[in-house]
């Protein structure tokens, strides 16, 4: 039996190439997934990796060793891989590694209409199969392969759900990292009333400019300037899969993930009145705030696209928001797409009321500042040696704190009466405990960030 743990992750499967991951381990993943899924097709894309279509094309072969016809879609962002998944109703295999290096690979897994696929959804059962030896059934003849090009559906499916036609221009630089974005901006953006001012559209797998991942301050440098020089209204940064998209306003500031969530569950709400709104643990107090006082219902979750996923298909939720940048949509299939979110915020821009005939509206600063309330730690890293031993450190420290309210829905959780709190989580993968704090104001995160991580480094 192989020993595949290091491949297999929470949400996805992801390894360096040609040590870890190569064709021979990858079609007998295909041909697992295709027994798990069953069904007539599946559905299939990859990035821009110089691995991918290869890797993509051993997965196809060993599904179609069951069977299974196998619809090759080439190119696609992961949120495009999902729109296939949902517009045609088959399961689908996405061929990536997002923002990590070049020298990863992996594959995000669905079932039909989208449906996420983790540990605990069928995830472990292709791990487990493929460890025995994943063989061909015998006697079955081979599937089908088809090749499709969904990008002008895909562009058009979300230019439906976000009208922007009769916005002001507007002038928007887009930092693809020479990743997915760089091949889905062109398509969504076409015949709006936006100048796209291009950063690293070159689709490219070595990454030459910056790695795609845009949580990192240091990758959103060369957007923030560009966004100043150009005196443009807004900035968009996409990651390796365009799966995320993070914002910067006209002045060249990062805008929180939180604030966009609770934009977009404004505009949400005023399409369904009353719709429930899903929000994870760590995003800012305002957001469930901002759904409440616009007549929503917000629901707390854990951190994890399969628990936001779980939870709007049990709740019927519109639209859902986590602090990473990830952004659901009920008509999205649940799924997360960082390409409709940008949509939203751009409309929301341009729509305002004023901003046509001759007025200018507000600026994207005075619009997100109506959704920022609050002083944030963002997440701050610690490596110890015993997890648990100092998470029960710090709810000793806490909990008989008056005022103090304590959870464990996802790692601990510590309201305090001055609108202050703090989140403290193990690391799945590595030993790490994470914090997020937020405060009123900045010195009073800066205290209580300073007052846990004593006991968490002490």
């Amino acid at each position: 039996m192989r020993d595949l743990s290091a491949v297999f992750k929470a949400y996805d499967i992801r390894g360096v190439v040609g040590e870890q991951l190569d064709t021979d381990l990858v079609r007998d993943i295909g041909t697992a997934f295709a027994r798990l899924v069953g069904g007539p097709a599946i559905v299939i894309g990859h990035d821009m990796r110089a691995s991918s279509p290869g890797l993509a094309g051993a997965f196809a072969d060993g599904a179609r060793q069951e069977g299974v016809d196998v619809i090759m879609i080439g190119l696609a962002s992961t949120d495009m891989l999902y729109f296939a998944s949902g517009q045609l109703n088959l399961p689908g295999a996405m061929f990536t590694a997002s923002h990590n290096p070049a020298k990863y690979n992996g594959i995000k897994l669905c079932r039909a209409g989208a449906a996420p696929i983790g540990q605990d959804t069928g995830l472990a059962d292709i791990r487990r199969e493929v460890e025995r030896g994943a063989q061909p059934s015998p006697g079955v003849a081979p599937g089908r392969l088809e090749t499709r090009d969904l990008l002008a559906d895909y562009a058009a499916y979300l230019r439906r759900l976000v009208d922007l036609s009769g916005s002001r221009p507007l002038k928007v630089v887009v930092d693809a990292g020479n990743g997915m974005g760089g091949y889905t901006v062109p398509s969504v953006f076409e015949g709006l009333p936006i100048e796209v001012v291009p950063m690293y559209f070159e689709l490219d797998g070595t990454f030459p400019n910056h790695e795609a991942n845009p949580l990192d301050p240091k990758n959103i440098v060369d957007l923030q300037a560009r966004v100043r020089a150009e005196h443009a209204d807004a900035g968009l940064a996409f990651d390796g899969d365009a799966d995320r998209c993070f914002v910067v306003d006209e002045r060249g500031e990062p805008v929180s993930p939180s604030a966009i969530t609770a934009l977009v569950a404004v505009r949400e709400l005023a399409k369904e009145p009353g719709a429930i709104v899903i929000h994870n643990l760590i995003t800012s107090h305002a957001v469930p705030e901002i759904v409440a006082e616009h007549g929503g219902q917000p629901v707390r979750t854990r951190v994890g696209h399969s628990f936001i996923k779980e939870e709007m298909a049990k709740t019927g939720a519109i639209f859902g928001g986590e602090h990473s940048a990830h952004y659901y949509f009920r008509d999205f299939w649940r799924a997360d797409t960082g390409m409709l979110a940008a949509l939203h915020v751009l409309a929301a821009l341009g729509l305002q009321d004023g901003a046509g005939g001759g007025g200018a509206g507000k600026t994207l600063s005075e619009l997100t500042a109506e959704y920022s309330r609050y002083a944030a730690s963002g997440e701050v890293n610690s490596t110890v040696d015993d997890q648990a031993g100092r998470m029960a450190a710090v709810r000793e420290a806490f909990a008989a704190r008056p005022g103090a309210e304590v959870d464990e829905l996802d790692g601990l959780t510590v309201q305090l009466p001055n609108r202050s709190w703090f989140n403290l989580r193990p690391s799945n993968t590595e030993p790490l405990l994470r914090l997020n704090v937020e405060a009123p104001d900045e010195a009073a995160v800066a205290a209580l960030r300073d007052e846990v991580l004593a006991i968490v480094r002490g």
